[in-house]
């Protein structure tokens, strides 16, 4: 094949393959032709276009998200707020988002800034306990809906608008946590000292009980051995009734151990009482 031929259909390739594109079920096509608009495209397949005369921009069908920067508003009840919120959004009109907003990170940015004007707006009508537990739900719906209707002309729908965080300001939620832990404190002493207090009166209570069960036992000691005692003196006086002489034996005994226990000097007449039972012959 001759040079000539070869580079007539090198050219005739290069040219059909610029003038196909093919679009996917997940997007949107416009044809623009010296940068005016042709036509779009929104069913998937092969189609083709002029080279290098029409050019073809692609714009997702698909659900798509923008999550703005945290914004600090003010409630009804005058309490800022560190609002961290995202929406979901979808191109509906390829052509009108074209012509106003061309891309879609341009997009995200209006999206951001008129959602966040609504926010500030609605949350200026709620107090802070409302944001964070009661309307929450309710704040998020009037959002999205007033939010919808400013967007429509960008060729863009409003699905979702969501807070991801509501939180104090970071010097705010450090001097509200600092209120919180001293409070937590003066708790805790007031249970501890109310603790000390109950702990007191529960080992005076039962010190009480203690001497009252000491003394009631020492009672019953005494009135037991009173009941020995004399029991057993009344034994030994019956045995000593019976031989008076044994009886003296004993006694004079038990007082001559108790007397002569160290080495003391007792000057007794030996005529004395005392010395009966030692004088005696045996």
């Amino acid at each position: 094949m001759k040079p000539g031929k070869v580079i007539l259909l090198a050219i005739m390739g290069l040219f059909l393959y610029g003038s196909m594109f093919t679009v996917d079920m997940t997007q949107h096509a416009i044809v623009l032709q010296m940068q005016a608009y042709k036509k779009t495209i929104s069913e998937p397949g092969l189609y083709f276009k002029i080279p290098f005369i029409q050019d073809v921009t692609y714009y997702s069908k698909q659900l798509l998200v923008s999550d703005a920067e945290p914004a600090e508003l003010i409630t009804l009840d005058k309490k800022n707020l560190q609002i961290d919120n995202y929406s979901m959004w979808r191109i509906v009109d390829p052509l009108q988002f074209l012509k106003t907003v061309r891309t879609v990170r341009s997009a995200s940015s209006r999206l951001d800034d008129i959602i966040n004007s609504e926010l500030r707006g609605e949350l200026s009508r709620h107090n802070l306990i409302d944001v964070v537990r009661n309307t929450r739900e309710e704040i998020m719906k009037n959002v999205a809906r007033e939010s919808a209707k400013k967007v429509a002309d960008m060729g863009i729908e409003i699905l979702d608008v969501r807070i991801k965080r509501a939180d104090l300001p970071a010097k705010i939620a450090d001097s509200v946590f600092n209120r919180m832990r001293t409070e937590r404190e003066r708790i805790a002493k007031e249970y501890r000292s109310e603790g000390k207090e109950e702990a007191t009166k529960i080992r005076a209570e039962t010190d009480k009980e203690k001497v009252i069960i000491l003394a009631e036992a020492y009672k019953q000691e005494q009135e037991v051995r009173g009941e020995g005692d004399g029991q057993a003196t009344k034994i030994y006086a019956d045995a000593f009734q019976q031989d008076p002489g044994f009886y003296s034996f004993i006694r004079s005994m038990q007082a001559y151990k108790n007397s002569f226990k160290s080495d003391t000097t007792f000057l007794l007449s030996e005529k004395s009482d005392f010395l009966e039972f030692l004088n005696k012959d045996h």
